[in-house]
């Protein structure tokens, strides 16, 4: 008698990592082709996958991460050596903003670096693990796909870590071991966190509702790293059942609806003024959600609330800084739960009338029903500009603010519910706006298809000096036919560096670009109904009013690019006092 076997299914090692990605919610991958990669790239249509095909490695990392601000996840592929060093600026940025970016780089055959072989891309010195080693230090966890045996759980337990953290990874699958058999996946990756523990989320909840029921001074302050934790509708219900005053991190912004009556505008620390910095260090609880504390996003520090008072709220943990038997800060459970526990709770019970927050006649919503209309052919100013633009912004777009004047700036805009907002509050390179655009449009159009958004446009403000890092992004985004509109903001060079030092001095110029024939450059088709492309300038507000009405270019379909003149003199307001401390602190004076 013969016993029937079964063989599990195998596949090839490079289909078993696109299908883990695919099934991770991944609908595209950014990347540049070498040599190292191309046998890989084989796998990815076949898996479902969009490649995006970036015309360098540096706007793919910056597009994948903007991809992952929006989806969830990105992933980016590059060849050993030349391709993933020029990608690594983008993946630091997304380890210190944390967006989960799966970097995949193509190596030698194992055969090769076993023997030290001095092969191209390579440092020539035998040492094939130099860049890797480079990559642990911006990324979370790191995976060498060596062993075909062991290969599909490494990739299982990189991706994981990846969503779990919110970080960037880094897999290495070398070109022999790319068709190498290895089992089919049989279930879905596991991403419960293992240290979850609802007996101490129950009891965490419990002192929440405590010190909520007795506070007198309270204050919800949201960060941006909230974004990360798929939590903005308890925010926002919490923000509303409490009606404790509320206000943002400029990393924050957009994430809280801007129309509730408690919601009270960007926290700018001692930029903002005396009277709201001694009202928050007056509190007696603050649950500051999402923390990203650099000098930048605190306005040198001087944003922070303070510590006796501040109930601190990770992805993973709730740091109660109390004296009672909770555990200060552990990892054992999920701000998700936490907070729908919180809301049943609090749901019915008498909470506190807080004390009211100082009157505040500087919110972006309340200056617009008073903002006279410019005459026509006067200059375009900072002041002006961004409240202005608000009115141009709908529910549901994507704002994108580049590093400089435009970040600041953003902190005056006037957002519309289900805006999202996306600046670099931390790493700050300039360029990565346009890269990360690119990416969280291809994003947008994804989840739209799929229901899991509402349509929407993306709405990208760009200095000039900025767009000339990574303008091939343009091309990027012409080639994958995604709906943009670019406000670049033209003054003539690199004004946050003009203020900060040096403000006549040659090393803050830029060589003047033609910047509106950049889509010409780039491949657009003229005439091509299915992709318009269009391309206007705007040197007074006359102009700028007539081209912001033309429903066209409210609709924001197809790549809009518009170029406002400004002048490179004029920065916002908050930029100029942060400034003020930037210029102290680099002189050594704090």
């Amino acid at each position: 008698m013969t016993r029937n076997t079964f063989a599990a299914p195998q596949m090839d090692l490079g289909e078993y990592l696109f299908q883990r990605l695919a099934q991770l919610g991944l609908g595209s991958i950014h990347g540049v082709p070498g040599d190292y990669n191309l046998t890989l790239l084989d796998y990815l249509e076949p898996a479902g996958l969009h490649w995006v095909g970036n015309a360098n490695e540096l706007c793919a990392g910056y597009a994948a991460d903007g991809y992952a601000r929006i989806k969830g996840i990105g992933a980016l592929v590059t060849s050993f050596g030349v391709g993933e060093l020029s990608a690594i600026n983008a993946i630091g940025a997304s380890y210190a903003e944390k967006a989960p970016v799966v970097h995949i780089v193509g190596t030698p055959p194992r055969a090769a670096q076993e023997s030290g072989a001095c092969l191209h891309h390579s440092l020539g010195d035998g040492n094939f693990r130099v860049f890797a080693d480079m990559y642990k230090s911006v990324t979370c966890a790191q995976a060498n796909l060596w062993d075909a045996s062991t290969a599909p759980q490494l990739i299982d337990d990189t991706l994981k870590e990846s969503l779990l953290q919110s970080r960037p990874v880094y897999i290495e699958i070398p070109t022999d071991l790319v068709r190498a058999k290895v089992p089919a996946p049989h279930m879905p990756i596991g991403l419960s966190s293992p240290d979850y523990d609802e007996a101490f989320e129950d009891k965490t909840v419990d002192s929440l509702v405590s010190r909520i029921k007795s506070c007198k001074q309270p204050l919800i302050l949201v960060d941006g790293f909230t974004a990360r934790f798929g939590v903005r509708d308890d925010i926002n219900a919490l923000v509303k059942l409490t009606g404790f005053p509320t206000l943002t991190t400029p990393f924050g912004k957009s994430i809280i609806d801007e129309n509730v009556p408690n919601f009270h505008g960007v926290y700018l620390g001692s930029a903002g003024g005396e009277a709201y910095q001694s009202y928050v260090q007056g509190c007696d609880l603050v649950l500051h959600f999402g923390v990203l504390g650099s000098e930048i996003n605190t306005f040198g520090f001087s944003a922070l609330p303070p510590p006796a008072a501040t109930v601190t709220f990770d992805k993973y943990s709730v740091s109660l800084n109390t004296t009672e038997s909770v555990p200060v800060k552990a990892r054992l459970l999920s701000i998700d739960t936490t907070l729908s526990k919180l809301l049943r709770r609090l749901n019915g019970l008498e909470i506190p009338i807080p004390q009211p927050y100082p009157e505040d006649p500087f919110l972006p919503h309340e200056i617009l029903n008073t903002l006279p209309e410019p005459v026509d052919t006067a200059s375009i100013d900072q002041y002006s500009l961004w409240l202005r633009m608000s009115r141009f912004l709908q529910p549901g777009d994507i704002v994108m603010t580049e590093t400089g004047t435009a970040s600041y700036g953003g902190q005056s805009l006037a957002l519309p519910d289900g805006t999202t907002l996306i600046n670099s509050s931390i790493w700050l390179s300039i360029g990565y706006m346009l890269g990360a655009c690119q990416g969280a449009t291809l994003a947008q159009r994804e989840m739209a298809k799929d229901g899991t958004r509402s349509p929407g446009r993306t709405i990208l403000f760009e200095g000039d000096g900025s767009l000339q890092m990574t303008a091939q992004a343009i091309s990027d985004i012409i080639r994958n036919k995604l709906d943009v509109t670019i406000f670049v903001l033209n003054n003539n060079g690199y004004t946050i560096e003009r203020i900060i030092h040096g403000f006549s001095e040659a090393y803050n110029d830029v060589q003047p670009w033609r910047n509106l024939q950049a889509p010409s450059y780039f491949g657009a088709v003229s005439g091509d109904a299915s992709y318009p492309v269009r391309t206007e300038s705007a040197q007074n507000w006359g102009e700028l009013h007539t081209i912001l009405q033309r429903p066209e270019i409210q609709e924001g379909k197809g790549l809009n690019m518009i170029e406002i003149a400004m002048s490179m003199e004029d920065a916002p307001e908050s930029l100029c006092k942060f400034v003020e401390y930037l210029k102290k602190r680099n002189s050594g004076q704090l």
